[in-house]
């Protein structure tokens, strides 16, 4: 399907690795000008040199500033100033009993996982809305349904990112603009990659045993049986930023493997 945005400016946040990354390279491969962000400049420079090595003739740039931050959101603004796709996909997680999560912890979960997407939103929108066209997209998680008890920070940020997009569409009724949540299932990225070879190394066992495991006991509910990988949630991401996803708008869209039961 040639989504028809060839030429389109984006700026996914969060995008260094991971789905992010994913996104940025997809997006970049149908001709989009992509801008990949992350907070380092070394680690921006690599991104940035993985597509353009993957995609020949792409046009990617990079902006390294910590987006989980006001500061980080001014530079990018700044730096960035106009956009046609906006790609909220920062996001930190973190396993941790609910007795033991801090002020500061529930603070710092907000400021990255909703805030980022808000501040971004806030500049870009209405500059989408003067265009007459225009995509935000939220990367949220099947935990904003299912919300997970051994980090309940984390799915509360996430069913708040489907709140903000859903309130943003709203504001965008008779336009061409399209705001949009997108719930990834578990996913094999980075951070779950470290986090998974750290517990591996712990008890003593192989990622595959453990990835077995998780889908038996922590989410029983999945269809796929496995993690995902970002290019699976990317696809789905790609399409809604799509001239043809033009009828698609406020929705909560489920890349999530099937973990979620609901049909609704």
């Amino acid at each position: 399907m040639d989504l028809r945005i060839k030429g389109k400016k984006a700026l996914v946040s969060g995008s260094t690795a991971g789905i992010g990354w994913a996104i940025a390279d997809l997006l970049a491969g149908e001709g989009v000008h992509v801008w990949v962000n992350g907070r380092t400049q070394e680690r921006v420079d690599a991104a940035v040199k993985q597509i353009t090595q993957h995609r020949v003739g792409a046009k990617v740039k990079g902006i390294a500033a910590d987006l989980g931050t006001a500061a980080g959101c001014a530079k990018a603004a700044s730096d960035v100033p106009e956009v046609d796709i906006l790609v909220n996909n920062l996001g930190i997680f973190e396993p941790m009993e609910f007795e033991k999560i801090s002020d500061e912890k529930w603070l710092k979960f907000f400021e990255v996982n909703v805030l980022s997407g808000v501040r971004l939103s806030r500049f870009y929108f209405p500059k989408m809305l003067k265009a007459n066209w225009g995509r935000i997209v939220f990367i949220s998680s099947e935990s904003a349904v299912n919300i997970p008890a051994e980090m309940i920070h984390y799915g509360m940020t996430k069913t708040a990112q489907i709140a903000v997009a859903r309130g943003l569409a709203e504001l965008s009724a008779g336009t061409n603009v399209t705001v949009n949540t997108v719930l990834a299932g578990p996913t094999r990225s980075e951070g779950v990659e470290v986090f998974l070879n750290n517990l591996a190394a712990a008890k003593q066992t192989n990622i595959s045993a453990l990835e077995k495991e998780f889908f038996a006991s922590v989410r029983p509910s999945s269809l796929l049986k496995r993690f995902e990988k970002p290019e699976e949630v990317a696809a789905m991401v790609a399409y809604v930023c799509g001239e043809p996803a033009s009828a698609t708008n406020g929705a909560a869209l489920r890349a999530d493997g099937g973990v979620v039961r609901s049909v609704l």
